[in-house]
């Protein structure tokens, strides 16, 4: 049941509004905050920082994960899965691991069998591709910069520049 300003007023993902609702059905698409913010009509001046805002919602983080849960059952395919097959992609890509063709032939009396043979790949491309993703889901690329000194904020203390020691 909805109030008059769009709220929902049931439990979960019905707390959020028709536009919010719409923001997680897009964001699946591509997890992209902004362009999901843009697709579910929000202004494209503001989308950025509203996508972000959205994000930190409590209420938007869950619809998104039950989304993807949802997702997950309906497809069969689970996070290990597909990182199952992207290191099965650079095993294969590499060579270290042959793949199965057929190669069709007529046998003596004339009838078409076929004959199983491994064949070897050598294909970097593929590779680096699965091996990007890998990298990205692992947090091993950064997109953003780190403004940060060691964990530590660039702006000094109060302390740090009088020189207050606490001994």
């Amino acid at each position: 049941m909805s109030d008059v300003k769009g709220k929902s007023t049931s439990d979960g993902v019905g707390k959020l509004t028709d536009k919010q609702k719409r923001f997680v059905e897009e964001y699946l698409v591509d997890l992209n905050a902004t362009q999901a913010a843009i697709r579910a009509g929000y202004s494209e001046q503001t989308a950025y920082s509203i996508g972000q805002r959205l994000l930190k919602k409590v209420e938007v983080q869950e619809a998104i994960q039950q989304a993807q849960n949802k997702r997950s059952e309906r497809t069969q395919i689970t996070q290990d899965e597909v990182i199952r097959r992207l290191i099965e992609n650079v095993d294969i890509s590499m060579g270290k691991k042959a793949t199965v063709i057929t190669i069709p032939s007529k046998s003596e009396n004339g009838e078409v069998v076929g004959n199983d043979v491994a064949q070897f790949v050598y294909e970097p491309s593929a590779a680096n591709k699965a091996l990007e993703l890998l990298g990205k889901h692992l947090g091993i690329f950064k997109d953003g910069v780190d403004i940060t000194s060691g964990g530590k904020p660039l702006q000094p203390t109060i302390i740090e520049l009088v020189g207050v020691s606490s001994e």
